[in-house]
């Protein structure tokens, strides 16, 4: 999704800064590409750009633990049980949204249980201005496919819900929707 959003944000004659994990994905072409290998890389070029943002789409999934030492050689077997411990990663879009300073800011929010909740309470506490909602349990929705069903949410709670569509498609849906956003600060 978020290059879909970068590709057709472009499109509309935006001047776009795509910050990826890693992706089979190539890079769109005329956006500015960042390649970022871990959470805290991409917290990093985030914030980094933020100032030069107007918006700001977070659409990546950023794992939200990551193990708190990292092996520099392989893990041998042994014959007792492995414990790993987890440290959080950055909460990359409450950092942004504490740091919104006009900024028109979307989250998405993939669920596989309490959608609608799970999106409004993300929502609120991130201090964002639209979510993108979708269930992962949904069929056509989510990670490695060309479509997506989403319900976009904003602060006064008007629900969009959206049948399967290309993500082409709905990354235009929610850019129409910043559109307005940015339309009504002006």
């Amino acid at each position: 999704m978020g290059y879909a959003v970068a590709i057709m944000a472009k499109r509309r004659g935006a001047r776009v800064i795509l910050v990826s994990g890693p992706s089979s994905l190539p890079p769109p072409m005329d956006v500015h590409f960042v390649s970022v290998g871990s959470a805290r890389e991409m917290r990093d070029a985030v914030i980094g750009y933020l100032d030069a943002a107007t918006v700001v789409v977070k659409a990546a999934a950023v794992a939200d633990y990551r193990p708190a030492v990292q092996a520099r050689q392989k893990l041998k077997k042994n014959a007792g049980p492995m414990t790993i411990a987890l440290e959080r990663n950055p909460d990359i879009i409450a950092e942004v949204g504490d740091k919104k300073n006009g900024r028109i800011v979307v989250g998405f929010a993939m669920e596989t249980e309490d959608l609608l909740e799970n999106a409004r309470a993300k929502l609120e506490a991130k201090n964002m201005d639209l979510i993108v909602a979708n269930d992962l349990q949904e069929a056509g929705a989510g990670f490695q496919s060309e479509t997506n069903v989403i319900r976009i949410m904003d602060r006064e709670g008007t629900i969009e819900s959206l049948p399967l569509m290309s993500k082409m498609d709905a990354a235009n849906r929610i850019l129409d929707r910043v559109k307005c956003l940015l339309a009504a600060k002006t």
